[in-house]
């Protein structure tokens, strides 16, 4: 059942078994698991079935670290989350990324990989992808019917995105919630504070608010908070009451370690003249008969051990298209660039005028092609920055709540890492003799001025063994208070490279399974 909050009466109560803050991946995942069960369950969104204005403001925040996006920009607040505008990118983390790693302060989930590979499985419909097989290349090359480029010096291979329609789970999941009898989702239903025991130990009730309309409480067995990384520290932080540095926040770890995935505009570029050689499936989202892949190109887990570098992933766009005719005659003296492009594609293969191939397979490359010019997307891995962080600023929002404040950082290894797997890559294409790779980036550890993020928010409030370490535990309990969960990927406590939807999917599965073996 989906009903909207603003006519509940005043001071209304709602008792529940299980109640879930946030309606967008993590949440409905949740919920979705648990329909059809004998738990009641109460999912509380702040925003309504589709935009509004005046829900979307009370995400309006500060940046007082490096640049980042508006904080309101970054985030959708209606139901559905931010899958509303989420570009459908799926790929899992890898093994090596939850290993505590010596070269990598703060690393080390309490979770292995292969733990959370059967519900990356369970996540792969929900995600509406194909199957749980990123890495196996033969599988791939027999699907996409192309081998895939044979890295010689063991330092780059390849791996594969897949991709969700994408699906809008607010859309494609509204009726599931509708139809479950022992769910009932409220909209325009902001929480306002979680109440907890003097100690701090239990929950006790949730107070909340619809703007313009009633307040009211909601109280259950279990708590979870799945608000996204900025907005679960900052409720966390806004809720203390009782415990003055906010709940859960002993070790003033609540807000730390906020992770992105950097993304650097224009971080390498590659001239080829072997278009060909790149399969289809390296340069454009390829539709398979059941889903779309795209190849993407990380560094070994024998680089990364070896070397002690943090991970990246590498996607090729193609930037021009090279042809006998476009080739001939000088190179061009008005423009800096393409002088460069055209001097290094006639050292590595001049023109050859009378050659010209046909189109590839899937047209790709186009026919006529002698040689292409690429650029490398690249998104980064940053490693665990306790000064990396979210607080509470002064001002406050239309529900008198002081709103965030997101402090992002970046340190030099993030940056000397990534100059290094570039240097791999530039190695790799060298030896196969595809082309040559020019990095862009200064090679030191100052980051440029422009770095973007991917609205890949992790890390507020990290799962660790101990309390000391970290905000949750492996099952994303908060440490030292029975009844409250966070799902989503602020419990992220490395960011690995790969995009975060289909890992917190997953990690809501697994909270799902434990909560329903618990309150059984």
């Amino acid at each position: 059942m989906i009903e909207d909050a603003r006519r509940l009466p005043e001071d209304t109560l709602i008792e529940t078994d299980i109640a879930i803050i946030g309606a967008g991946a993590a949440g409905i995942t949740i919920a979705r698991e648990l329909a059809g069960t004998n738990l009641r369950i109460c999912l509380l969104e702040s925003g309504g079935l589709e935009f509004e204005q005046d829900t979307q403001n009370l995400y309006l925040g500060e940046n007082g670290g490096r640049w980042y996006f508006p904080l309101e920009s970054a985030r959708l607040r209606y139901f559905g989350g931010s899958t509303n505008h989420w570009g459908g990118w799926c790929r899992p983390l890898t093994p090596i990324d939850f290993e505590a790693r010596d070269w990598i302060p703060h690393s080390g989930w309490p979770i292995t990989r292969a733990e959370l590979d059967p519900y990356y499985e369970r996540a792969q419909p929900v995600t509406e992808t194909g199957p749980f097989r990123y890495d196996a290349t033969a599988f791939w090359e027999e699907q996409v019917g192309a081998k895939m480029l044979p890295f010689s010096r063991g330092l780059i291979t390849t791996t594969f995105f897949q991709y969700s329609p994408p699906t809008r789970f607010g859309t494609r999941y509204r009726k599931d919630i509708e139809q479950a009898a022992n769910v009932r989702a409220l909209l325009h239903a902001t929480v306002t504070e979680i109440e907890t025991s003097e100690a701090g130990a239990e929950v006790t009730g949730l107070r909340v608010a619809s703007l313009g309309g009633p307040s009211f409480r909601v109280r259950a067995r279990r708590y979870i908070l799945a608000t996204g990384a900025i907005e679960n520290p900052r409720l966390l932080l806004l809720s203390n009451r009782a415990q003055p540095a906010g709940v859960g926040n002993t070790h003033d770890l609540v807000g730390r370690y906020f992770m992105e995935h950097p993304h650097i505009p224009g971080v390498a570029n590659m001239v080829t003249s072997r278009p060909e050689a790149f399969n289809a499936a390296y340069t454009q989202h390829l539709s398979l008969a059941d889903n779309i892949v795209h190849s993407a190109l990380i560094p070994t887990e024998a680089l990364l051990r070896r070397e002690r570098l943090q991970h990246a992933v590498f996607t090729i766009g193609v930037m021009d298209v090279y042809t006998a005719e476009n080739l001939a005659g000088a190179a061009p003296a008005d423009d800096q660039r393409a002088r460069d492009i055209f001097d290094l594609q006639r050292d590595l293969d001049p023109p050859r005028e009378t050659d010209h191939p046909p189109a590839g397979y899937n047209d790709w490359p186009p026919a006529g092609s002698l040689g292409a010019n690429c650029a490398l997307g690249c998104a980064c891995e940053q490693a665990p920055n306790p000064d990396s962080r979210v607080t509470l600023s002064e001002e406050r929002d239309a529900l008198g709540l002081r709103r965030a404040r997101l402090d992002w950082r970046l340190s030099e290894t993030d940056k000397l890492s990534l100059n290094r797997i570039v240097r791999a890559l530039s190695e790799e294409f060298g030896a196969l003799g595809l082309g040559r790779v020019r990095p862009a980036l200064s090679d030191d550890g100052n980051w440029p001025e422009e770095v973007l993020g991917g609205y890949h928010h992790m890390g507020t409030t990290r799962m660790a063994d101990s309390p000391e370490h970290g905000v949750v535990d492996a099952n994303c309990r908060v440490h030292g208070v029975d009844n409250l969960y966070i799902a989503g990927s602020s419990v992220f406590t490395t960011s690995g490279a790969s995009n975060p939807t289909l890992t917190l999917v997953a990690l809501a599965l697994r909270l799902a399974d434990h909560l329903r073996t618990q309150l059984s």
